[in-house]
């Protein structure tokens, strides 16, 4: 992979992560249809497991959430790439939350999916 070639992927990665991010707070499931892998697979902050069909019914819709990262590194190995960030989200009720999030995107067909996702709350 040339550095112009990373360095477009970082980008590309960079937005994915931002709108996965958005998607949870707009309780957007068009979108993680879109850019989860057929065999997704996440672990929640309880360690149980749930693949893409259950991922993207926990997504009630209502009002929008307010989600944001932090501390987001990107680490690339070839056509894997490993996103590990933190996040806050403030709740309707003042409480802020915290949490990380590591998140396994796979080139496949020339596009990102995110293959896996790790979630646990602090």
């Amino acid at each position: 992979m040339t550095i112009a070639a990373r360095v477009g992927d970082l980008d590309i990665l960079r937005e994915l992560n931002r709108n996965y991010v958005r998607a949870a707070a707009e309780s957007d499931v068009r979108w993680y249809a879109d850019n989860l892998a057929a065999d997704y697979v996440a672990t929640n902050p309880d360690g149980s497991f749930v693949d893409k069909a259950g991922f993207l019914a926990r997504f009630p819709g209502g009002p929008k959430k307010d989600y944001a990262p932090v501390d987001v590194t990107i680490q690339m190995v070839g056509d894997v790439a490993l996103i590990h960030s933190g996040f806050v989200d403030r709740r309707a009720d003042g409480t802020v939350g915290k949490g990380r999030y590591t998140d396994a995107w796979v080139r496949r067909d020339g596009r990102w999916l995110c293959v896996s996702a790790t979630f646990m709350r602090l």
